[in-house]
């Protein structure tokens, strides 16, 4: 499986026990639905690895303590730390109504209300405290804040995602 084909659930953060066991941090607000799972892949020099699960069972608020099958010693557990664990994109849970993931909304149109289509979305920057649709408009860069109240609709069916953006956003760039 490539890591395209994947999402980035966290990364196994400490040991937990002298028997292998690992605590894996999850990079999301519902931990508790992963707490089941019979494997996750783990990168191990830039290769999607799977490793399955024994137990599991969520710790503290974030992570989810995991025995994996094969991982038997501290050494062991040794190798695998810092690594980060991944699942397939089937495995998210379907979102509706204006709730989207960043993977999700690639491609899509950006359509404001009092503009129409202002460009195509090719990339989203959440480095910055307010995460930005990256949007290409005829090979100028548009950078859009991703803040809910200027989100109105995201339409899934036509690829799009309709804004009301404040006037002289996108004039600003173009």
């Amino acid at each position: 499986m490539h890591k395209k084909e994947c999402f980035y659930l966290g990364k196994i953060a400490k040991k937990f026990s002298f028997k292998g066991e690992v605590l894996l941090y999850l990079d999301t607000d519902e931990p508790e639905l992963y707490e089941n799972l019979e494997s996750v892949l783990v990168e191990m020099n830039k290769n999607l690895i799977p490793f399955f699960i024994e137990n599991s069972s969520l710790h503290k608020n974030d992570f989810l303590r995991v025995k994996f099958e094969e991982v038997d010693s501290e050494e062991e557990a040794d190798s695998i730390l810092g690594c980060e664990i991944y699942l397939p994109l089937t495995m998210l849970p379907k979102l509706e109504g204006n709730k989207f993931y960043f993977h999700e909304v690639i491609g899509f149109k950006i359509e404001d209300k009092r503009l129409g289509i202002v460009g195509e979305i090719v990339s989203i920057n959440d480095t910055t405290a307010q995460p930005l649709f990256e949007v290409l408009n005829n090979g100028v860069e548009i950078l859009i804040p991703m803040i809910d109240h200027f989100l109105l609709e995201i339409d899934r069916k036509n690829k799009k995602v309709v804004m009301d953006l404040p006037e002289g956003l996108i004039e600003m760039y173009l």
